[in-house]
């Protein structure tokens, strides 16, 4: 059977300071994201094992199990490729195109897309995500790792808000920390993700 693995970030733990520091990074990544990879992987065993037993007693649990870990390392997968030490500043292209016909303007975009990472309630994430159905771009909140989300949406870009994101720089003013994640957004990233769903 097939694992999930930790992916290795594309910069060194320190590179996104001082917006983030390393030492976040560092327990983001090698410890919190680890944890839902290992709780992924774990699932995974032990439905196969039921399936293999014939005992599926417990398999509704085990798929919210899976669903929660994998989400969370996908989600994580994402979060990490859509920010960059040398990011910031606004999109191009047809991906800015598309934010300001949707949005009615960049600014706008970013007020919505701060909104909803500003609103989440607990734990959770701002999304942008295509929705294929209706050939546009969609803001989301994503509660914990997969709850509200809407299917057939491929995210773009995430932000993530549970304090383990955050709290060390920022303690519990989570306003400073998305105003901080304007500059690092990789929007080189975003617009790779863009251009793939539009084929």
């Amino acid at each position: 059977m097939s694992v999930y693995t930790l992916p290795d970030l594309p910069y060194d733990y320190s590179a996104l300071a001082p917006h983030i520091s390393g030492r976040i990074m560092e327990l983001h990544h090698s410890k919190h994201h680890q944890a839902y990879v290992t709780g992924a992987n774990t699932a995974l065993e032990q439905l196969d094992e039921a399936r293999d037993s014939g005992n599926l007693a417990n398999v509704n649990k085990l798929e919210k199990d899976l669903a929660f870990n994998l989400g969370g390392h996908i989600n994580h997968s994402i979060f990490w490729e859509n920010l960059s030490p040398n990011g910031g500043g606004d999109p191009e292209g047809a991906l800015l195109e598309s934010l300001g016909t949707h949005f009615g303007s960049l600014e706008q975009f970013r007020a919505h897309f701060t909104a909803t990472a500003m609103g989440v309630q607990g734990s959770g994430w701002s999304v942008l995500a295509w929705d294929e159905l209706g050939k546009r771009p969609v803001i989301f909140q994503l509660f914990d790792q997969q709850g509200n989300a809407p299917l057939g949406v491929t995210p773009l870009l995430q932000l993530d808000v549970w304090e383990h994101a955050y709290y060390l720089d920022y303690e519990n003013v989570r306003a400073d920390y998305v105003k901080a994640f304007w500059n690092l957004v990789n929007w080189d990233d975003v617009a790779r993700r863009f251009a793939a769903v539009q084929k």
